[in-house]
């Protein structure tokens, strides 16, 4: 990878190649090879590539391999000798080369099928024939074909192949669909298809959480306006149109927060009826003497004309028998309409159904690609509306069947997941198709492993799986389903008795789930880790993992040969595992160690001891168990004999905890070495020394980043606050002015290391002890110094936790620098930063001490998800959520149990069923919880594991002006609760807010490992740091390259997808190309929408820089409408009173002031200004820019009383702020005299009229030109929404900021110049360059 330019480089013949999006580069310069010569330009395509170098004599000619390993047989040959710009010197001496790139290409064949007409197929010579097949399946006229071949020149076409090796495939040739006779198999896969198609704009899927459908509503408030084929919305002189009134919910001070408008009705999803039924019969299967005659199976169908039919498929396709319901008589029915297509048939018996099912396909295939395209996880909704349960075969046989969902793909019924898993890891990946197959490869398996788990972990606990144990107690019990384990949370056997039982049996799993994903990073070559998911579902904790081969078959004595299975009283070791792990020890930050066994052996461990290695009947060498990957949290952990450091002390640590299985996240870990190593980070040649002594400084910039931490104390306080800071700052002062070649030098690295704790002597290089203070573990006796220094290291960092990061924490969520807005994006937050959610308590104390307190409502619902955890009998389950939800949140004072009637009993039995008492038999303790003990619980809960005092709902709501229908989503979303979408009224005294019936349905909540695009995510970077570096259109290219590797691994749809789309259209904008910029940002909306969820804060975010966009396109209808709907999903999540809805707020005033709203804009740009005051003090230069925007709108009212008001605030802040001789000062004083100008214009001609009456000389007020006007609004919409800072942060905690500018006088001197010659050139050129760099100097 390129220093330079982060491009890849490959070396052939003695050039460095590198390759870009467009170009291979080539240069002879070992030490610049940014300093290209020559330029051939390709078509990106993943694939193999060959690059042919000939020097210009021709006196050799090599072939180097560049990112491939093979010719194809479609070549391309492109010559060029043009120089780049002129980069290349002209007194250097001229390297001629030629550079053949033999690549391939797209071309275009016919496709011919029957009924249709021929049309072209644009293809790849990559494309399986497969491929193909699925492009005809999806097509409006050839979608109802499943079963047919493709045939070139009378021969039948292997789907399994790639285009480039079938001879003959080329362009123009001809391929026929030639209809193939049915089999069992594949008429099952015809009627799953046909099925699929029908129900191809039916949302229930979506709503019921299956076959990863997810919602997307965004088509609903662009109405077909975005994108070449829609309808633009008209602009200028005809505004008026425009309908611009937000629902009154919406309204700034509204107090209603209605739920159904989360879910608006798409008029799509109308049901358009194609047929009544659509099942199998009751007759299958077909007897033998029918199977001689070709019989498959038989359908049973219902026509909307009530035509009921009963068809048989055969081989040759569907046709029409004459059974009845109750008289079975195969023979085809007269006419039979024998058709190959189910489709073709039903089409000739049913009028409606041809008229419907065609204008069905014309709508789904209208609908965006990424509304149909499947998650690659599950997304669920919290909320849904009441859906018609319809008659659905296919549904019905893959809930009563014992299939696992993959016997029509793959040989063998079921998978082999630790196979598949670990399979995936060995592919080689030596270049980049390589690395990008095994990527693509490891994603799949793991997404659909993920799928699979959390499937059987449901069956396990609705009890649809047999156990391996079945006679012990049910919390003991072991289940295998489809080739995975699952095991439950709960102490079995006493396993975790001194940890804490069955609250470290709970913790486990997650903390094992971090040790997986952490070893799967490093991803060392021969080390093999557990395919893992950790499901919660209805109050249960199931573990699915795959299976090391042999396993079962062993007793797990014999089975470990590294590691303990005692918690370190047995201890074994292995060479090969150490070998293993101690590669990966350096970037874990893990000593290599040595304990004592039971026979006071010295035993040597690269790990924890209870990190199993196992080897396999595969020969491979697995780990397992790696709860304790990471060190001990000191501050959750007494132990007897030993302080905190003063730091933790003062904040009443250590607190005991409810397990012994608190530790640090590996996040606090890096930020912790990180910080160690940063002694200062202006000593700019203390780091060059050090680099030449192989010292692994690194420097990162003040502000924290993602988890990278500078303590916000300063000087002696910060010196103090880190044991040896100061010792180890003057020793690096002393070796700046040395060589490090003298042993004076040596002496002086050697003590700097011991001063920030390194194992090294010659470099800095921190780990971490994880068995330090384990119970049971016991260390040599020659090994006392180490242990003393590991001790005291997890101290430092347990300090430097509280005394660092959480005031971290705390000062960016005042500076507005992190702006969580719900419970996930709190985690985050915290998780970024190394903070565990225990320490919420700590954090509310800091918040405690600030005059601007944060909101809280993501502590009551974390707090309140402990307590909901409790066994309840399947049949009352709906009857218990709904309880628990009226103590929780209603204000209802006597929520009582409405324990479900049995509907099985005589109404005689059954009145004496209502009489019994709530609580009374097993699984009913629920139904004695009353709201006084529910938030006495949650509130015991809040001080034994945050430390923080809550005491009832009302309060919470009243104190820190939360909302209930807030916590509902959040503790729904926290638990998998899905409730009917309905307005709930919460407030009553009278009755409770919900009844059983709205509880609809218990999604499970899921944790599994997310593997990486690596190469992708250097692209990315690499695009990021051109960025920074101002190159915008070579940065856009390298994101386009990372957005072509991130679809190649992940598919099209990902979270890292959306964010690249976000960032694309960012740089579109940016650089002037608002239609492009307006496709990707409409494309990362409806990703965040279907991968993140509706509401989720991200999707907000999207909306928001989608509605700049429209605005920016002239579509100014649609973009209030999706600032509206942004408005409406944060009033949900978070409330009006957040800092970011200052930010919309503005938004949408400035575009309501564009259509010349101005009474809606002013009470939009108050609110704002009202919000800006508050969290960013009345002295704050964004509030200033609220007075300045207020008063624009008081002006074009022409209140210039109240005008000159809020801009005079504005020039007061301005002033004191930034001096009278500032451009920003200057200018909002001019304005001040246009205002009074104006003013006094105004009341002389109000005088006129009073004097002279109707034959008053009225002069007109000046009006700003209209197109000038949008203008300018939409350069104020840049400003206010920083849009053109690309300060993007998607996928790593440990990436430095794209775009850092302060706010100085040359830089503000800068933006104003380049604003105003923007606005003077805007008639006569261009302006977008002044006016975007202007944005970005006032960022």
């Amino acid at each position: 990878l390129c220093s330079c330019n982060g491009s890849y480089l490959t070396l052939c013949n003695g050039l460095w190649i590198r390759m870009d999006r467009n170009a291979f580069w080539l240069t002879n310069c070992k030490m610049q090879p940014n300093l290209m010569n020559d330029y051939v330009s390709f078509q990106q395509c993943i694939g193999c590539y060959i690059v042919i170098v000939s020097s210009a004599t021709g006196n050799s000619a090599d072939t180097a391999m560049v990112n491939g390993d093979g010719a194809h047989e479609h070549t391309e040959e492109a010559e060029s000798k043009q120089d780049r710009n002129g980069e290349a010197d002209g007194g250097e001496e001229s390297n001629e080369q030629e550079v053949i790139v033999i690549q391939d290409t797209g071309f275009t064949v016919k496709i011919q099928a029957p009924g249709t007409e021929l049309f072209d197929l644009q293809v790849s010579p990559q494309e399986m024939v497969q491929e193909i097949h699925q492009v005809l399946m999806d097509r409006e006229d050839t979608c109802h074909r499943t079963c047919f071949s493709l045939q070139l020149d009378g021969n039948v076409l292997d789907n399994f192949a790639e285009l480039k090796s079938i001879e003959g495939v080329q362009e123009g040739s001809l391929l026929k669909v030639v209809e193939e006779p049915y089999t069992v198999r594949e008429a099952r896969i015809h009627v799953r298809h046909i099925r699929d198609l029908l129900k191809s704009l039916d949302p229930s899927d979506a709503y019921n959480g299956v076959d990863c459908n997810s919602l997307s509503f965004l088509s609903i408030f662009t109405d077909g306006d975005l994108g070449d084929s829609g309808e633009r919305k008209k602009k200028g002189s005809e505004l008026e149109q425009i309908d611009c009134t937000p629902p009154e919910h919406i309204l700034p001070g509204s107090k209603e927060r209605p739920l159904v408008p989360l879910q608006p009705q798409n008029k799509d999803w109308k049901p358009m009826q194609c047929l009544k039924v659509l099942t199998m019969s009751g007759w299958n299967p077909p007897p033998g003497n029918r199977k001689m005659h070709g019989d498959l199976m038989y359908l049973y169908i219902v026509t909307v004309e009530e035509r009921h039919v009963s068809v048989t498929a055969s081989t040759r396709g569907f046709y029409l028998n004459q059974s009845t319901t109750y008289t079975f008589n195969p023979k085809p029915a007269n006419p039979s309409f024998l058709s190959h297509s189910l489709v073709e048939l039903l089409s000739q018996i049913s009028p409606a159904f041809k008229k419907n099912f065609t204008a069905l396909q014309k709508k789904r295939v209208q609908r965006h690609p990424f509304e149909r395209i499947a998650t690659p996880f599950q997304v669920y909704s919290w909320t849904a509306p009441q859906v018609d349960h319809a008659m659905d075969c296919v549904r019905a046989e893959d809930a009563y069947t014992s299939r696992l969902g993959y016997e029509e793909h793959i040989p063998g019924q079921t998978r082999d997941w630790n196979e598949e898993l670990q399979t995936t890891r060995e592919l080689s990946r030596k270049n980049l198709p390589e690395r990008l197959l095994r990527e693509r490869a490891i994603f799949k398996v793991h997404s659909d492993f993920a799928a699979a788990a959390t499937r059987g972990a449901m069956a396990v606990i609705d009890g649809n799986v047999m156990a391996i144990n079945p006679g012990e107690e049910t919390r003991m019990q072991m289940f295998i389903w489809n080739n995975i384990f699952f095991s439950l949370g709960f102490d079995v056997r006493d396993h975790y008795r001194e940890l804490g039982g069955d609250a470290a049996a709970h913790t486990a799993p997650t903390n094992d789930l971090n040790g997986v994903r952490a070893y799967g990073a490093v991803d060392v070559e021969g080390l093999y880790t557990l395919g893992t998911v950790v499901v919660d579902y209805r109050g249960y904790r199931v573990t699915a993992q795959s299976i090391i081969p042999g396993i079962l078959e062993r007793e797990q004595e014999q089975s470990v040969i590294y590691g303990s299975i005692d918690f370190g009283k047995t201890v074994v070791s292995h060479s090969k595992y150490l070998e293993l792990l101690d590669k990966t020890s350096r970037p874990l930050k893990v000593q290599r160690h040595s304990v004592l066994n039971d026979k006071n052996d010295i035993v040597e461990l690269c790990s924890s001891v209870e990190c199993k290695g196992i080897i396999g009947n595969d020969g491979r060498h697995y780990i397992l168990d790696l709860l304790r990957t990471f060190p001990p949290d000191l501050n959750f952990l007494p132990v007897d004999g030993e302080e905190l450091p003063p730091e933790s002390q003062r904040q009443g640590f250590p607190r005991q905890h409810r397990h012994r299985l608190a530790c640090l996240r590996q996040e606090l870990i890096e930020a912790f070495v990180e910080h160690r190593l940063v002694l200062s980070r202006t000593d700019m040649n203390f780091s060059k020394t050090c680099a030449t002594i192989n010292m692994t400084l690194l420097m990162y910039p003040a502000a924290t980043q993602n988890g990278e931490c500078k303590s916000p104390l300063e000087g002696k306080e910060l010196e103090e606050s880190i044991p040896g800071l100061a010792q180890a700052k003057e020793l690096a002062e002393t070796l700046v002015a040395e060589d490090g070649s003298d042993p004076k030098s040596r002496e002086v690295v050697l003590n700097a290391c011991k001063a920030v704790g390194s194992i090294s002597n010659t470099s800095f290089d921190i780990r971490f002890n994880p068995d330090i203070f384990s119970p049971g573990v016991r260390f040599p006796d020659d090994s006392t110094d180490d242990v003393q220094k590991q001790k005291q290291l997890l101290k430092d960092a347990a300090a430097f936790l509280v005394s660092c990061q959480i005031p971290s924490l705390v000062k960016d969520c005042l500076d507005h620098s992190a702006l969580p807005m719900d419970g996930v994006t709190l985690t985050e937050a915290l998780h970024q930063r190394g903070i565990n959610i225990r320490y919420l308590g700590t954090v509310l104390e800091f918040v405690d001490k600030t005059p601007a307190k944060a909101q809280l409502q993501h502590f009551y619902v974390t707090s309140s998800r402990h307590t909901s955890r409790f066994g309840v009998e399947l049949s009352a389950l709906s009857a218990a959520v709904s309880h628990f939800l009226n103590c929780f949140l209603s204000s209802f004072p006597d929520a009582v149990a409405h324990l479900p009637p049995d509907e099985l009993v005589s109404r005689r039995k059954s009145r004496k069923r209502r009489n019994r008492v709530p609580g009374s038999g097993d699984n009913t303790a629920w139904a004695s919880l009353t709201p006084s003990e529910l938030w006495k619980n949650i509130a015991s809960e809040a001080q034994s594991y945050y430390h923080f005092t809550v005491q009832c709902v009302d309060q919470v709501v009243e104190k820190y002006g939360l909302q209930k229908i807030t916590l509902l989503r959040e503790i729904s979303i926290k638990t998998g609760i899905q409730i009917l979408i309905k307005e709930y009224n919460f407030d009553s005294r009278h009755k409770p807010a919900f009844t059983e019936e709205d509880i609809l349905n218990i999604f499970p909540v899921v944790k599994h490992v997310n593997p990486k695009a690596s190469d992708a995510f250097h692209f990315f970077q690499s695009g990021q740091a051109k960025v920074q570096q101002g190159f915008l259109k070579e940065g856009c290219e390298l994101i386009n390259e990372a957005l072509n590797l991130f679809n190649n691994v992940y598919g099209a749809m990902h979270v890292e997808i959306c964010a690249c789309l976000r960032l694309l259209a960012r740089l579109n904008y940016i650089m002037g190309d608002h239609p492009e910029a307006l496709s990707n940002q409409q494309k990362a909306v409806l990703m965040s929408e279907r991968v993140l969820g509706i509401e989720h804060p991200n999707t907000i975010q999207e909306y928001m820089h989608l509605a700049l966009y429209c605005f920016a396109n002239g579509q100014l209808s649609t973009a209030l409408k999706l600032l509206y709907r942004a408005r409406y999903l944060m009033l949900l999540v978070c409330g009006e009173d957040h800092p970011e809805m200052a930010l919309l707020d503005s938004n949408i005033g400035l575009v309501l002031h564009g259509v010349m709203e101005y009474d809606l804009s002013l009470r939009f740009l108050e609110n704002a200004l009202t919000i800006n005051t508050k969290y960013h003090g009345p002295r704050s230069l964004k509030v200033a820019l609220s007075h300045h925007l207020v008063a624009r709108a008081y002006e074009s009212k022409a209140e210039f009383r109240s005008a000159l008001q809020h801009e005079k605030e504005g020039y007061t802040i301005y002033k004191n702020q930034m001096g009278e001789a500032h451009e920003k000062t200057k200018e909002s004083s001019e304005y001040l005299k246009y205002l009074t100008q104006q003013a006094v214009a105004l009341q002389r001609t109000m005088n006129e009229i009073y004097k002279n009456g109707s034959n008053a000389s009225i002069m007109p007020l000046k009006v700003a030109d209209l197109t000038c006007f949008c203008f300018s609004i939409l350069f104020s919409l840049k400003c206010i929404t920083l849009i053109l800072c690309v300060y993007f942060l998607p996928f790593s905690s440990s990436l430095p900021p794209a775009w850092q500018v302060s706010w100085s006088s040359s830089t503000s001197s800068t933006a104003s110049s380049l604003y105003h010659s923007g606005r003077t050139n805007y008639k006569n050129q261009n302006p977008m360059p002044d006016l975007n760099l202007a944005a970005i100097h006032f960022k």
